[in-house]
């Protein structure tokens, strides 16, 4: 299954962007954040989209240190799924962050607890969620295979272009992943890139595309790069 997410059209409201997708895709992911988060289900009750959620991440910490943050962070996500129950949509979260490099142990033990809560709630809910593999950056969790024991066995969304930066992108093509972000890049920027403007070889990604069912979606940051790309992966996945 392969779609775009309203990134590419996060400059302008929501609606705008969910109508400039109609003609392009029937599967969208809306970036709940910013200009595009959710409150109600209304407006995406208007389309009929097959939708997945992108939870809100801005100032999102499930793993800080901090329990009124986290806690708040938990309910945030929490919302996410409420309204991702009503139009039977997956949900993305990230894996949070420690707010120093020394105090990642602590905050690993409190990203536990939030996925366990998150898992009950989602249960409770009817919805699934995957967890992000993060960008290079000390402080985040998930930035290799290696971290995948944190999340305890919850699902993983690949991001190709965020383990191309951290140098593990077949590593991560080879553990099973649900839901998959597509973008380039040049290895040292989260740029997010239209496919084939950076220097990530895909022709991996598309083998293991066509062995897998998971939600492929396009993660770029603007609307042409993101029509570029639709158009070069249909060609290598179909």
């Amino acid at each position: 299954m392969l779609g775009i997410s309203t990134n590419c059209l996060h400059q302008v409201p929501l609606e705008e962007a969910l109508e400039a997708l109609v003609p392009v895709t029937d599967v969208v992911e809306v970036m709940d954040d910013g200009l595009h988060y959710l409150e109600s289900v209304d407006l995406l009750e208007q389309y009929s989209f097959d939708y997945s959620l992108h939870a809100p991440a801005k100032g999102v910490n499930i793993a800080s240190q901090l329990p009124p943050i986290r806690r708040a962070s938990v309910e945030v996500i929490a919302a996410s799924f409420a309204i991702a129950a009503e139009v039977d949509a997956p949900v993305v979260i990230h894996p949070g962050y420690a707010s120093w490099e020394g105090g990642k142990d602590g905050a690993a033990a409190w990203m536990r607890t939030s996925l366990a809560e998150l898992g009950e709630l989602a249960e409770e809910m009817g919805v699934t969620f995957t967890v992000e593999n993060m960008p290079r950056w000390p402080y985040f969790f998930l930035t290799t295979p290696e971290d995948l024991p944190l999340i305890d066995g919850y699902g993983l969304c690949l991001d190709v272009g965020h383990a191309h930066m951290n140098d593990c992108l077949e590593e991560f093509l080879a553990v099973p992943f649900g839901h998959l972000h597509l973008h380039d890049n040049h290895g040292h920027l989260d740029e997010h890139l239209a496919v084939g403007e950076g220097e990530i070889d895909f022709t991996p990604v598309y083998e293991r595309l066509r062995k897998s069912r998971a939600r492929c979606i396009i993660e770029v940051r603007d609307f042409e790069g993101a029509l570029a790309s639709l158009s070069a992966v249909r060609g290598h996945i179909d």
